[in-house]
């Protein structure tokens, strides 16, 4: 990045883009999806989003982060809290989302997938 890291704006956002898997860039380093900010009136910084499937493996490693473990270790009952939570971010929209979760969790597809549909039962009833 060719800003300095200490502007305001910079600091303020790099969280968020931090938690994203988003990469800051200049602003002069912007290309067609790239999200430039400006700040009083002065391009400031670019970000550039991640693809869908780099966001859900930053999703999953930031879980395993505040875990403090594998995904895989984790017992049933939080394996399908994370499942629950994994949904609600839109994670099984991304191609091979399904496979990705359960390889993560140390599970199959098929156990995801009951994951989702008791989920989707417990909201039905």
């Amino acid at each position: 990045m060719t800003e300095p890291a200490d502007h305001p704006l910079v600091s303020a956002v790099k969280p968020l883009v931090d938690a994203m898997g988003a990469e800051l860039l200049g602003p002069e380093q912007a290309e067609g999806d790239d999200v430039v900010l400006a700040w009083e009136g002065e391009d400031v910084i670019a970000v550039r989003l991640p693809q869908l499937s780099e966001s859900l493996d930053h999703i999953l490693a930031a879980m395993e982060r505040r875990h403090g473990m594998p995904l895989a270790e984790l017992d049933r009952r939080t394996k399908q809290s994370v499942v629950r939570t994994l949904e609600a971010r839109g994670a099984f929209s991304v191609r091979h989302g399904v496979e990705t979760v359960a390889g993560a969790l140390g599970v199959s597809r098929f156990t995801v997938y009951n994951y989702l549909n008791r989920e989707n039962a417990a909201k039905r009833a």
